[in-house]
Formats: structure tokens, sequence, C-alpha cells
């Protein structure tokens, strides 16, 4: 896979500098010690209050020092991408923040950073340093196993140990809540897919319909493999194993975590599924959806619950400095406000039926329908893929509510045909095929004929869409067909519209549309897929003419 990088080696430090850039003047610093030793701390630090040191391998950002700052983490040690900071660098990091309070090390469950961390924390008692470590082992992917892996519920050891070393409390009072909290926290993930890390060659180990359930944030494989299927029963399974774990009674805080990928509108779509899931009643808080630990790239989230008291309550509400913690939410439903109603028509329109006009509209509609994949492929070479699609919805809904219009009233029904396709075509074809029937709706009310009126949408339309003839859009087909309609009649129309729409193969340059974005190499040969359809649509209405 591809990825933004300078030097492999310089990863971690160049983007942990880009952090301290990007982060307000005043709050965080870093230790001279880099590249080999990478620290990032509070700057200004008095050492007057318990220290809260974390950290681990890169590549799970922005953990471990994105979460550097008052009420929070006082330093964060960084290995490189997935291995644990040495030794030397986690006592470098006791020594620079713990003063004669001492310090907490929150420390994920693996084995190098328990290794790494522990034998840091004797070194730094050896030396005087009061220290204390709590190991976060919240992964219930594998019940039967001694130790657990470290996930994402180790955020909420960091905020309440923060939160109280930021208070003023001892190390025995930090170190005792944090154990606490560590000890009631469950995590399972998810994952579509494996991650890249930069540098190295990237291998896919699932198939196209398989997810990995039960995974940690390094990129190891999940416990086990599932079909790809609805992100509901992904939901609910996860939530299946997730409450089969937590006590009868009591509430919870529960955290939605992106692990790299997982797109915004995805994530949304998750959390709402995961609050209508079974664990919705037992969680009285929700943070994220977010990315918060990540596994670089991998296109999955994992939900981590927290149980809670009073104390930890207040811990986990309480303000903080580093943005990207994620401020709790309490349970609430969806606020809902009724939409004003619209004014009263001027004219109320009258159901007519006309067998003719039915009957051609019926036609349109279904070649529009069956136009979809076709309109949908041309436009992948210059657009996004969806000109069928947006034509097929506006044919469905004119389908759909056909019953309803006033066809034997041709003014009246290029009004009601630029209503429904405003409200239900989407897109700005669906605004703009509106403007064009509205306009040329009113200009036929006035009196106009029908080629006329037509004429006078057009201009109607471009005025307001900025097309012209040779932009390389549905006005490439239109502009000639109307011409060709009020001099010629329907066939000569058809033609025009055609010849209109395959001259937009030699067009290699948009000025309208989504294709203005596109170089000249993706259009040439490739028809405007909005002059093919209204070509089309002439050929359908000359065809039954």
């Amino acid at each position: 896979m591809k990825h933004f990088i300078n030097r492999r080696q310089d990863i971690v430090t160049e983007a942990l500098d880009g952090l301290l850039r990007t982060t307000p003047e005043g709050r965080l610093a870093r230790l001279d010690t880099f590249p080999e030793i990478k620290v990032i701390l509070r700057a200004g630090w008095d050492r007057s209050k318990v220290a809260v040191i974390s950290g681990g391998g890169a590549g799970h950002e922005p953990s471990h020092a994105g979460f550097v700052g008052r009420g929070m983490l006082t330093a964060a040690v960084s290995g490189e991408i997935f291995a644990s900071p040495g030794v030397d660098a986690v006592l470098t990091a006791i020594r620079a923040v713990a003063g004669t309070k001492g310090c907490l090390l929150v420390v994920k469950n693996y084995t190098g950073d328990r290794l790494n961390f522990g034998l840091a924390a004797e070194k730094a008692r050896a030396e005087g340093f009061a220290v204390e470590m709590v190991i976060v082992a919240d992964d219930i992917a594998l019940p039967e196993i001694a130790q657990p892996r470290g996930v994402a519920g180790t955020l909420f050891v960091h905020k309440i140990a923060g939160h109280l070393a930021e208070s003023g409390a001892d190390l025995a009072t930090v170190a005792a809540a944090a154990k606490a909290a560590a000890g009631d926290i469950v995590s399972l993930g998810v994952s579509l897919s494996s991650c890249s890390i930069p540098g190295q060659a990237y291998e896919e180990r699932l198939g196209p319909h398989e997810g990995e359930l039960g995974l940690g944030i390094h990129g190891e494989p999940g416990v086990e493999r599932i079909a790809l299927q609805e992100a509901a029963a992904i939901v609910a399974t996860m939530a299946e194993r997730l409450a089969a774990t937590l006590s009868p009674d009591g509430e919870y805080a529960l955290l939605i975590n992106n692990l790299g990928a997982v797109p915004p509108i995805e994530m949304s779509l998750i959390a709402e599924v995961v609050l209508r899931s079974k664990l919705s009643d037992r969680a009285k808080y929700t943070l994220g959806p977010a990315p918060l630990m990540t596994a670089l790239n991998m296109n999955g989230f994992s939900l981590s619950l927290l149980k809670l008291d009073p104390a930890r309550e207040g811990a986990l509400v309480a303000d903080v400095e580093p943005d990207a913690w994620c401020q709790p939410v309490l349970r609430h439903g969806i606020a809902v406000v009724a939409a004003p109603k619209q004014p009263e028509a001027r004219g109320q329109v009258v159901v007519s039926s006309d067998p003719a006009n039915e009957s051609l509209l019926r036609a349109i509609c279904n070649h529009l329908l069956s136009l979809e994949a076709e309109l949908n492929r041309l436009d992948s070479r210059a657009g996004d893929g969806d000109t069928g699609s947006t034509a097929a919805t506006g044919a469905r809904s004119l389908l759909s509510r056909i019953d309803t219009l006033p066809l034997a009233d041709p003014a009246a029904l290029l009004s009601a045909i630029g209503s429904i396709l405003a409200t239900s075509m989407g897109g700005s074809s669906g605004v703009l095929l509106s403007i064009f029937f509205t306009a040329a709706a009113k200009s036929m009310a006035d009196g106009g004929d029908l080629p006329a009126a037509l004429l006078a949408g057009l201009e109607r339309m471009t005025f307001y869409g900025g097309a012209r003839p040779g932009d390389r859009t549905m006005v490439d087909a239109l502009d000639p067909a109307l011409g060709a309609l009020a001099s010629g009649g329907v066939t000569a129309a058809a033609m025009a519209a055609r010849a209109g729409a395959e001259a937009t193969k030699a067009m290699t340059k948009a000025r309208a549309g989504r294709a203005t974005y596109i170089s000249a190499q993706d259009l040439v040969g490739s028809a405007d897929p909005g002059a093919i359809a209204v070509a089309e649509v002439f050929e359908i209405v000359a065809k039954r003419s």
C-alpha cells in the first residue's frame, strides 16, 4: 500500500514533531534525547504532583503522546512502530517527570511493554523514585488466556489516573484507583482488513468476504475469522460476548474506537447500531466514535466498557487539556423537531389521466432504469460513478407517483415533474432538471407551446448551472435537441441529441460538473453520461411518436 513518508526510520520522530508543532504552544515538549529516546511530556511540569506515564510502540495515534496534557498523562514514551520503547527510554521519562510524590506507569499487557517498563520501574526505585505500575489487560477475545492483551480500554485508566493525579492525590491513591479500574474494563475488536506498516510490503490475509473478530492493536490476526455481513450482525456478536462479561447490575462507560481506517460515516453508523444493541441499556456514557487507539490503518473498530462508580464517573467527565480525548456523552434519545408546513399552493393540482402521456412517461422511466449500470460505468471515468443511480432514483420516484400526476395538463405535468425531481433525485442533476421542468411549466402556462417552453427551461437551467454547449455536460445533447425540436420535430431532435452526446467523446476538457477536475487522458473517448441519458430519452420519444 502507499504511504506518505520520507525515510522509514524517521516516521515516528517526524510524526511526534508534527504533533508538537500543531499543539498550542506551551502545552507539550520533548526531551533532547531524540531520536534514540522519544519522550513527549507536559511543558513546564513542576513535579509537584504524581506523574502518570504511559507509552508503547508507535502506530496507535493519537495514543499515547496525543493524551499528554493537564488531566491525563504527564509523559508518553514511544518506541518505533509496534515496538516497545526500551528500558533506558522509560527510565529517562521517569527521571524527567517524577518528583517527591512519585509516578505511576500505565502499561498495556504485552510482553515487551511489561518487561521494559517493569525493569525501568525497578531501576528507578533503586535510584530512590517512588514508582507504581498498573497493567491493563482488557481484551476478552480469548476468555481462557492467562494474560489478556491491553487494548483501547487503557484510555479509561489514563483518564482516571490523570484526573486523580491532577487533583493532588498521592501515589497510593492514584495507583489503587487505576488498578481497580483496569480490572473493571472489557474490550473487543473487529476488522475487515489487516493494517499496512509504512516501508514494508503489504499482504492482505483476509479474503474479500472475510473479517476478523477478537484482534489486538499490532496487526496480529484475530482469534477467529467471520463472514462479511451487515454491521448490525457484527455488532450483535460483539455485544453478546461483551455483555456476557458484565456484572448483572450497574452502569458502564462505552468507548467506540476507530482502529484507523473506518470512514467517519461508517463509524457514525456503527455508533447507532451499538447504541441500539443489548449494550445500550448498560451504557450511561458514550465516548466516540473516534480514532483513539488505532492500529495504523486497520479497517476496524473496537468497543470498550468500564464499570462506573461515582468517583470514576467524575474522573471521566472532568475537563482535560488534550484535544484527542472525547468528552463522554450521557445516554439520550434523538430530538425530533417538526418541519415547517409548506405554504398553500397557489393552484390546486388536479389529477388527470391521459393514456398516451402515461405510456410515454412510463417508457422513459423504465428505460432510464435499464441504463443505470451503463451510465454509472460512464460516470466512473469522469465523476463519482452515480449518474445512472441518480437518474434511476428520479425515474422510480416518478413511476411511484404516476397515478397522482395531472397527465392531461402539459403545463401542470411539467411543474409536477419538476417538484418530484427536486425532492427525490438528488445531486446537481436533480436540481438542474427541476429548474428545467419548473421554468418550462411557467413558460407553457403563460401561453407558450411545448418546444418554446422547453427552450425557456433550458435557458434557465444553463443560467443557474453555468454549462454551455461544448462544456461536456448534458447540455451538449439537450441544446441541439431542443433546437431541432422547434424546427424539425421529434425525429430530428433525437438525431441531434445523439450527435451532441457522441461529440462529447472528443471533448477532453470539461468546463462544468465534476469532470472539470479530471485530466484529458481520462476523458478522451468516453461520452458524458448525462448527455447519453438525454439522447436515450429523445430516442424513446421519437420511437413512440
